[in-house]
């Protein structure tokens, strides 16, 4: 039986301006708990209504890094290495509120080779989205290591 994958990009194929694929996520309030027990970050303002709302936010919110999480899983898939993505840093510009309504919410993921680094490196930009196409993460600085 032979396995099919898909072909690793390769650092000479690639050029500046190259967009990787994108991808939506639907985050539900489950996956923050899932998310929170994981990482044994319990802060109640990612779980529970009351405490969010006597918080000043609208809902509980996603924690800053599930969303860097779901960005970085992008980069790595796309390179097809665990270990690619070498250097990052981020903003959280705005908020991830996840309502309790069995929908949750769309984050979209896209990224954009910036430039070209010395082989096999690149420096990409990426940025996660609300489904309303506000930014909720920024990583200007992202530098991915092709094998």
């Amino acid at each position: 039986m032979t396995v099919e994958t898909a072909a690793r990009p390769r650092y000479e194929d690639i050029e500046p301006g190259f967009r990787l694929p994108g991808r939506t996520f639907r985050v539900e309030r489950k996956d923050l708990v899932r998310y929170g027990g994981a990482a044994c970050d319990y802060n109640v303002i990612h779980w529970d209504d009351r405490t969010a709302v006597a918080m000043g936010l609208p809902s509980p919110i996603a924690h800053g890094m599930f969303t860097m999480g779901l960005a970085l899983g992008v980069l790595t898939d796309w390179a097809g290495d665990a270990g690619a993505v070498v250097d990052f840093g981020g903003r959280f510009p705005r908020l991830v509120p996840v309502p309790n309504d069995g929908v949750g919410v769309e984050l979209t993921v896209e990224a954009t080779v910036m430039e070209k680094l010395e082989p096999p490196r690149l420096r990409l930009s990426v940025a996660v989205r609300l489904g309303d196409g506000g930014k909720v993460l920024t990583m200007p600085r992202t530098i991915v290591a092709l094998r």
